[in-house]
């Protein structure tokens, strides 16, 4: 085949180079002949030969180099391209000039208004010596000598830390926990604490417990031996007049009684709970690796002394037993082994976490009134689907599908019990559910159970999971999440008596809050032990307002009496407002932004080996 082609109408389309003269051409030649050698005169036609055809009007061209064009499509080009850049031009002039309305960020939703005021409860409730930035007005330095004023102990320095509720005393157990469920939320939802310019305030809450839990024990040593389980007392049985964090109703920075510290030698809950606390915090400052190793090596020392020394930190009447007594520490083995494989990678804490005896022993296997009732005693809740997120994202298969399989069952029958149409827990009339039965101080078991409802939601739908079965039925994430939702919503002011039970959220909200603190004014005068006693009594309200403290709550019929006095509804606690921030923020902002995925996983090597590379090229 030529490579020129065809001519369409059939003939080859070569030039060729003997008559590549054109018309034209020829009659330039003809025109430049010597007329003067031409031997006889012409005749009309003859000269008319010569002369070529008549003269015609030449068209004209614009040589643009790469092609030619006529001349008169070039300036009807150039002058169109003229007019429009004339006209862009006028146009972005208008728009920039006229007056319009910018559209800003729409307003924050609820939930990240609350949560401001959440996170400022724990500036509130620091003890030692406050960062200058505390921001808040009337707390000072406090208990500047927890430690040092007991010799029988052999912690010297216990400076810091947290009180634990009105009084102030340092309950270790439940400040565990809320340091644990505060760095759940933030690994899980780091991007909305971000976008709520809370990310560094959080942490440092975060990081003002765990500081404090390193001194409780010898952090540096590999094996200890006894561990600081508590700072203050607060038994006032038998009639009792000596001064403690309970019969005495001071401001914190004006305590002169002697604190006593409790020390634990056999408290598997509370180390278990400990090493929970700083294994997930380690997660939280993974990006600072010296203080996250120490923290990591701190957890991995308190889990073993949990699982050598077994025993109930609270046993025996002691003074935690009357304010926060451990039922058990299986479900604390279950869920310190859960946090410590995050933190670690070490399959060992997930074997241990996975045991089928240890999971038993924890009542995975059975019901009972509180089953699936997350709190600061009972870990189980949280450990299954803490545990069911290993199983949604990673699936590490045998030996720990079976019982990873049960967690992940389990935790939807959990969620199933949370919604209206299953009667596992009665509801108020109002609608808020009723985890503990009725009994006093409900909130806090509503918001971990408002919290654990958001993220399962938050895991399915990152799984690609449009739901869950319980039993036959299928429901929706929504519908978890509309569930929690519900019962934020009604801590937040959605209820029959339209308060608040947050602290300075809204225009309605508890004045008269159990909280030594903020019901003494800063007025440069001292009250001593009973001296206080009056603003305890006194009817006006609080001269502090506590921001962001939820208060225990309402009782089974909707009811609330703001009185300071009666501590089940007026007073807060770390524990529970823990719970009130994860919950808060699972809900904040933009549903879209969801979990993430793999930050707790950071320290987990890949389940599977990784598969031999390709053979070489075959050559013969």
């Amino acid at each position: 085949m030529s490579m020129y082609g065809r001519d369409p109408w059939g003939g080859p389309l070569e030039i060729n180079a003997a008559d590549s003269a054109t018309d034209d051409d020829r009659s330039r030649n003809l025109q430049d002949l010597d007329r003067a050698a031409l031997s006889r005169p012409l005749d009309e036609t003859q000269q008319s030969w010569l002369l070529g055809p008549s003269e015609q009007k030449k068209k004209k061209y614009v040589d643009l180099g790469c092609i030619i064009v006529s001349r008169k499509i070039f300036v009807w080009t150039v002058g169109t391209l003229v007019v429009s850049a004339v006209l862009a031009g006028l146009i972005t002039l208008i728009v920039k000039t006229v007056p319009r309305h910018h559209h800003g960020k729409p307003p924050p939703d609820n939930y990240t208004l609350a949560l401001h005021k959440a996170l400022m409860f724990f500036n509130a409730q620091r003890s030692g010596k406050l960062p200058k930035h505390n921001n808040v007005s009337w707390r000072g330095n406090s208990c500047l000598r927890d430690g040092k004023s007991d010799p029988g102990t052999t912690m010297k320095d216990l400076v810091g830390g947290y009180y634990d509720a009105g009084d102030a005393i340092k309950f270790n157990f439940p400040a565990s926990f809320a340091m644990t469920m505060l760095s759940w939320s933030v690994i899980e939802y780091s991007a909305k604490y971000e976008a709520a310019g809370e990310l560094n305030h959080v942490k440092e809450i975060i990081k003002w417990g765990t500081d404090y839990l390193l001194k409780t024990f010898n952090n540096s040593a590999d094996t200890i031996d006894n561990i600081a389980a508590q700072v203050g007392v607060g038994d006032t049985s038998g009639g009792s007049t000596t001064p403690n964090d309970h019969y005495c109703w001071m401001r914190p920075e004006d305590i002169d009684y002697p604190r006593p510290v409790y020390e634990c030698h056999s408290c598997s809950d509370l180390a278990a709970e400990m090493a929970a606390a700083l294994a997930a915090a380690s997660i939280v400052f993974k990006d600072n690796k010296a203080y996250s190793q120490k923290l990591v090596h701190g957890a991995r020392t308190v889990f073993q002394f949990a699982r050598d020394q077994r025993g109930r930190y609270s046993a025996g009447g002691s003074d935690p037993a009357l304010f926060y007594n451990s039922s058990s520490y299986w479900d604390e083995f279950v869920w310190g082994g859960a946090w410590l494989y995050y933190a670690t990678g070490n399959s060992s804490y997930l074997q241990l976490a996975t045991h089928p005896k240890l999971a038993k022993h924890a009542g995975a296997f059975w019901g009972g009134p509180d089953y699936g009732v997350l709190s600061w005693d009972n870990k189980l809740a949280g450990a299954q689907v803490l545990l069911s997120r290993l199983r949604l994202f990673l699936s590490p298969g045998y030996p720990y599908e079976e019982i990873l399989r049960t967690f992940h069952n389990q935790t939807s029958i959990v969620m199933c019990s949370f919604l209206p149409v299953f009667t596992s827990f009665n509801r108020t009339k109002g609608g808020l559910i009723q985890l503990n039965h009725g009994r006093p101080q409900p909130l806090q078991y509503v918001v971990n159970a408002a919290f654990l409802a958001a993220l399962y939601s938050d895991y399915l739908d990152a799984a690609d999971t449009p739901g869950w079965y319980c039993g036959p039925n299928f429901y929706s994430t929504d519908i978890l999440r509309e569930f929690a939702k519900t019962q934020m919503d009604y801590i937040l002011g959605k209820n029959p008596r339209k308060m608040s039970f947050v602290v300075g959220f809204g225009n309605h909200y508890p004045k008269h809050v159990h909280h030594r603190g903020a019901s003494i004014p800063k007025n440069k005068i001292r009250y001593n032990c009973k001296g206080g006693w009056k603003w305890r009594d006194s009817k006006k309200p609080n001269p502090n307002t506590l921001v962001g403290a939820m208060v225990a709550g309402p009782d089974k019929h909707d009811g609330f009496h703001d009185v300071r006095t009666n501590y089940n509804y007026t007073e807060p606690t770390l524990a529970g407002n823990a719970g009130l921030v994860a919950a808060l923020v699972a809900l904040s902002g933009d549903k879209s932004t969801g979990i993430d995925k793999n930050t707790i996983f950071s320290a987990v090597p890949p389940m599977f080996p990784t598969p031999p590379p390709p053979p070489a090229p075959w050559k013969p």
